[in-house]
């Protein structure tokens, strides 16, 4: 793409705003800046876009809205009149221009004759996937950059089975956005207008209820959270974000009478300013919600992101300290928690499942046998969790009661087909407050699960690449790994190779090549003489390749030297 073109091409368009205007007349003497805005468009995938907020094909603005909700409905006109009827339910977070982006793409969606259900305000993203199912729709547009720092928005689409779209729909999309003008190729209807027609119907209270009674239905034991109310205490943050009112809402009706809620992350803001980044996964945006626990003697913190579709957890350990739990430690301990109360209550389904991605530990797989559960991987992100739990319940070959990924995304019930972090907390509070009443903590059943199956351990490394040579360096890197293996790593045999790309597998000692289920995804495996994974791929919705080490050890010194090993072996992908 001629970026220089397509630059001027904004700039002559004729319906930018003067602040717009403004923003690209201020970079007209600078090439790189404008290569870096222009040299061609967020690349759509089954994660939709993602990007910094600012003019330009290559970021998030409201042109670049439109465009993608153009071609979105495109392929949804495509179904027929049916699906135009069915509509489109319309969602979006806390962040800046989330309101402006969502209704904008409300008005194209209602100009291509496509019936629109939008939220009042900001949503749970699960809520979007709910109300999908609920009401029938033929897809869903949320506005949401999930947990990435302020400057970014992003765009998800579902399709309407309330999951994010499979790859030949989004696909189809990327097609469509090829072949259509961004500015004169968008049919689109003021939003004041498409409500008066009946094209958009706003959704509120109503949504909210119908989607608390599925939660509220998850609850497993409903003694758990009565029987230590009046003295179970926990702190909750919603990071500025959708969990605010739905969240503390769930705790409240299952029973908890001492939530604490972080006053100044309670504030809705898209800036988000009592922290560096959103995000559950980094332990130091929890420190007002530590101040919080240890001024008023609580042991367990929850925390969701910006969209409330992952959440973390902290719990105060025996010498006081507050300490974060991964995403794998939290997914085992819920799973083994589930399962544990669904055969004491009676309601353990037959031929129960559990799913997990290849990234995810896989003490879950050992943790779901110890129950009689199988366990399935799939490959990272829901849509292919979604898939897996509707093929497996449709054939009648087991019903799937967890579903999760490491990263702190957490799949119950049947009502949503994405990461739930509603609901997940009301089961991790349930949990917590099960072993409140026994004196423990959730760090004390997790040493418990170790020392009854293995002290498993688990890292994830982030190899940032960011800037216009990001993505060819990211491709170089899985190129070298891929023409020259590592024979060995941090000093131990690679015992077994695994390229997901075409689903082969290569025994290092005899050079024997078989075949796997999984393929089709940009992904290498490296199996170790010690049972260490050593996983490598890019990330589908930021400039980085995610490094997971998933060892195991004898005891915890010996489950840490690994870590630390194999991390120094990362280390050196850098170079």
């Amino acid at each position: 793409m001629d970026y220089q073109k397509e630059y001027r091409k904004w700039l002559d368009s004729g319906v930018l705003t003067a602040a717009e205007q403004a923003e690209l007349e201020a970079i007209a003497g600078d090439d790189r800046e404008i290569e870096s805005r222009f040299y061609g468009p967020l690349e759509f995938g089954t994660a939709g876009l993602r990007g910094t907020m600012a003019m330009g094909l290559h970021h998030m603005n409201i042109y670049v809205v439109r465009h993608a909700t153009q071609a979105f409905a495109n392929v949804i006109c495509a179904e027929g009149e049916k699906a135009r009827e069915k509509g489109v339910a319309v969602c979006m977070d806390c962040r800046n221009h989330g309101m402006e982006f969502a209704r904008a793409a409300a008005e194209v969606c209602a100009g291509n004759g496509i019936k629109v259900r939008i939220f009042e305000s900001l949503r749970p993203t699960p809520e979007l996937s709910f109300a999908v199912r609920h009401y029938g729709c033929q897809a869903g547009i949320n506005v949401t950059a999930s947990h990435n720092p302020k400057e970014y928005n992003g765009y998800k689409v579902y399709w309407e089975d309330g999951a994010q779209l499979p790859p030949h729909h989004a696909s189809a999309i990327a097609r469509e956005i090829e072949k259509t003008d961004i500015f004169t190729g968008i049919t689109s209807m003021p939003y004041d207008e498409a409500v008066k027609a009946g094209m958009i119907t706003v959704m509120g209270r109503e949504t909210d209820e119908a989607f608390l009674k599925e939660v509220m239905a998850m609850t497993i034991d409903p003694e758990a959270i009565p029987a230590v109310a009046d003295a179970f205490k926990l702190v909750y943050t919603p990071f500025h974000g959708c969990g605010h009112q739905l969240v503390p809402e769930a705790l409240k009706r299952a029973g908890v009478k001492h939530l604490l809620c972080e006053p100044k992350q309670m504030v809705i803001d898209g800036d988000f300013p009592t922290v560096k980044s959103p995000n559950p996964e980094n332990p130091e945006g929890f420190y007002l919600a530590v101040e919080l626990a240890r001024s008023n003697d609580v042991d367990f913190i929850l925390g969701t992101d910006p969209d409330s579709d992952r959440v973390g957890i902290m719990v105060r350990d025996k010498d006081g300290e507050y300490k974060v739990m991964t995403g794998n430690q939290t997914g085992v301990v819920l799973l083994d928690y589930m399962l544990g109360a669904m055969k004491r209550t009676g309601k353990l389904p037959r031929n129960p499942v559990a799913l997990k991605t290849i990234v995810t530990t896989e003490m879950a797989r050992t943790v779901a046998e110890s129950y009689g559960a199988a366990c399935f991987d799939t490959f990272t992100g829901f849509k292919f969790i979604a898939e897996k739990k509707n093929a497996l319940e449709g054939s009648g070959e087991g019903r799937v009661v967890f579903s999760y990924e490491e990263s702190y995304g957490y799949m119950l019930g049947d009502y949503v087909r994405d990461k739930d972090a509603v609901t997940a907390s009301l089961l991790l509070t349930e949990m917590a407050a099960y072993y409140a009443a026994k004196g423990m903590t959730v760090l004390d059943a997790l040493q418990a699960l170790y020392e009854k199956h293995g002290f498993y351990g688990e890292k994830t490394h982030n190899l940032v690449m960011p800037g216009l040579d990001g993505l060819a360096d990211m491709a170089r890197l899985m190129k070298r790994l891929r023409e020259e293996p590592p024979a060995e790593i941090g000093g131990v045999k690679v015992a077994q190779r695994k390229d997901y790309a075409d689903g082969s597998v290569i025994d290092c000692a005899t050079g024997e090549k078989s075949a796997m289920e999984l393929s089709g995804s940009n992904v290498l495996r490296f199996e170790l003489a010690d049972g260490t994974s050593i996983i490598v791929r890019p990330s589908g919705t930021e400039p980085k390749i995610k490094v997971y080490i998933l060892t195991k050890g004898a005891d915890a010194a010996e489950r840490d030297a690994n870590v630390a090993k194999y991390s120094q072996w990362v280390e050196t992908l850098k170079k």
